[in-house]
């Protein structure tokens, strides 16, 4: 699909970050009451923040790389007040349509952080696809352009995933059982998906390949978010 057939335009938010809005998928990538702090909820304070912390590295898998807001809080989160990263990190980010980078530039979210992270938001965006690139010691970045069925995954590879596709009703090849199946192999035991979505569907799908999943209070407003763990004995 064309970038003239998916044209891409900034939106702004209720807490002052902005979103993105497809017109290929006539959706948004962020809550509208808030994309910064959605993120900042569901990704980092119920996603990483709460990994497993015998996981002595961390190996992300996320499912739409978009503005890069969720790779970027990541950074945030894991640099922290010392700017050191104590626990490696590999984040793995697929995207199967790229933003231009004009419409990144229109972005504001480099208001939000410091000058050391507007750097390696930067750096996010111009790191070339399909190659390992160190960000900052410690944080090592893969950006894949492609569909996600067609995404090779090591088994036993991840221990966190983004899943931060579009919904359900505006992209449902995302979120079928097979997707699952696919992924829960390359999942470390004990290691842990969040998601933004709480359909009904997605849950019993993630259930239906082995994962256990849990309800947890959403964002903004919204009842409920999704955290699902691969057992650690199976």
């Amino acid at each position: 699909m064309s970038l003239i057939m998916n044209k891409i335009h900034v939106q702004m938010t209720k807490d002052g970050s902005h979103t993105l809005m497809s017109s290929l998928f006539d959706d948004s990538y962020h809550a509208h009451n808030g994309a910064m702090s959605e993120s900042e909820h569901v990704y980092i304070q119920a996603g990483f923040a709460a990994l497993d912390p015998a996981f002595k590295q961390v190996s992300i898998l996320e499912l739409g790389f978009g503005s890069g807001m969720n790779a970027i809080l990541t950074l945030k989160q894991a640099l922290g007040c010392e700017g050191k990263i104590t626990r490696p990190i590999r984040f793995v980010t697929v995207e199967a349509y790229p933003v231009p980078s004009e419409v990144i530039a229109q972005l504001n979210y480099k208001q939000h952080l410091s000058p050391a992270l507007r750097t390696l938001f930067d750096r996010l965006h111009s790191a070339p696809w399909g190659e390992d690139v160190t960000l900052c010691p410690g944080f090592v970045i893969h950006k894949i352009h492609g569909s996600w069925d067609r995404v090779q995954l090591p088994q036993a590879s991840v221990n966190l995933v983004f899943y931060d596709g579009f919904a359900p009703s505006k992209q449902p090849e995302l979120w079928t059982q097979d997707n699952f199946e696919r992924l829960f192999p390359a999942m470390m035991p004990g290691g842990m998906l969040v998601s933004y979505c709480a359909n009904g569907q997605f849950k019993r799908n993630l259930k239906a390949v082995g994962f256990m999943v849990k309800p947890y209070p959403g964002a903004l407003g919204r009842r409920e978010m999704t955290r699902a763990w691969k057992p650690l004995v199976e």
